[in-house]
């Protein structure tokens, strides 16, 4: 049995990122194989956390999720 190397990462977007495109994002995400979690603080609108599997899917392909359904995305944390 091997360990599961669970990530966090933390993608900054635009606070002013209207509701359905935050449901989008989030959406989006959650279809991507290895993500465990989405975290998208109503009083922290830019931000958006995401837990995932990094033997499953990576970084760079998450940012590409969530520019892909906000248009802009910045990775700030791991």
């Amino acid at each position: 049995m091997s360990d599961i190397k669970m990530v966090d990462i933390t993608f900054h977007i635009d606070k002013e990122t209207d509701d359905a495109t935050r449901a989008k994002v989030e959406s989006d995400l959650r279809q991507v194989d290895g993500v465990v979690s989405v975290h998208m603080p109503e009083d922290e609108r830019h931000l958006v956390v995401v837990e995932y599997n990094a033997d499953t899917t990576t970084s760079s392909d998450l940012l590409a999720t969530v520019q892909g359904a906000a248009g802009h995305a910045e990775m700030i944390g791991l």
